[in-house]
């Protein structure tokens, strides 16, 4: 993976507040990189952890001075998925209505955000991801993960349907029969086969995972943010859309980037062979 883009970020770094030690949060050069923080749990979720997720993603979506974000866990895992230890401790029986709608909120805003937002995510897996943990890895555009790192969506292995739209969005990655296998079986995928399923974009020796998925974080943060946007607004429209009403959504969002400054910035440059230096896609 090689970043061939200018890194325009300015080296600043500065720390966004979550309230909360189980998720890390910071700007740098344009991403937001948030961290998963619960290395003594393989980062399994939590509730504070899921709650102060979902705050950051919304903040760093409206924030101008975010181009991409991008989500990690600490300590050598991605994240376990849910706290099957809690789960053990829980009362038998089904949860109520109330813990089902928290459930449906905390789901659109954070995988469900990660999928719709307008600026490129990319999923950094030092280690192991599972369970509600790949789904959250599979709702982000990108995936860089460390040759180290595993992957299984484990439902099956607590008994548990799945959640944060590990269906969904296994189905779009490698197909449905595919999906299936995955999910009935819960196969521990290395990153290796995991790359060979399309599960991720590449696999990279330990050492090198950060510091390349940020040079791609970083190129895509210095890019052109309206194009970048509309094109995250395509794929996932193909995705369910007939080709005709797709077709008409793209040619809005392709006449509507000529009139971007990031468009005639972009036509400059290829005149004066150079690369662009781009703005944020305002108006011309």
């Amino acid at each position: 993976m090689t970043d061939t883009g200018a890194d325009t970020g300015t080296g600043i770094e500065t720390g966004i507040e979550t309230g909360t030690d189980h998720l890390l949060a910071r700007v740098e050069n344009g991403v937001a990189v948030l961290t998963l923080n619960r290395p003594e749990r393989r980062n399994a979720l939590s509730e504070e952890m899921l709650t102060a997720l979902a705050a950051t993603l919304a903040r760093v979506e409206e924030d101008d001075a975010v181009g991409a974000v991008v989500l990690t866990g600490a300590g050598g895992a991605f994240c376990a998925g849910g706290d099957v230890k809690g789960f053990a401790e829980r009362s038998p029986g089904a949860p109520g209505a109330a813990a089902e709608r928290r459930q449906r909120t905390s789901q659109r805003a954070t995988s469900g955000r990660l999928w719709r937002m307008p600026k490129p995510t990319v999923a950094v897996l030092p280690g192991p991801a599972a369970g509600a943990g790949l789904s959250l890895a599979l709702a982000c555009d990108l995936r860089y993960a460390a040759s180290s790192a595993v992957l299984t969506t484990a439902f099956a292995k607590v008994a548990l349907a799945g959640d944060y739209g590990s269906a969904w969005f296994l189905v779009r990655l490698v197909g449905p029969a595919r999906a299936r296998e995955l999910l009935y079986l819960s196969p521990r995928l290395s990153a290796d086969e995991a790359l060979r399923l399309g599960l991720v974009n590449a696999v990279l020796p330990p050492d090198a995972l950060e510091r390349e998925a940020m040079a791609v974080a970083r190129r895509l943060a210095g890019g052109p943010r309206t194009a970048l946007a509309s094109m995250k607004e395509n794929v996932a429209l193909a995705l369910t859309a007939p080709l005709d009403e797709y077709m008409d959504v793209e040619v809005t969002h392709h006449l509507a980037t000529f009139a971007t400054a990031d468009h005639a910035e972009a036509a400059r440059a290829f005149v004066e062979k150079r690369d662009p230096v781009f703005g944020g896609g305002a108006p011309a």
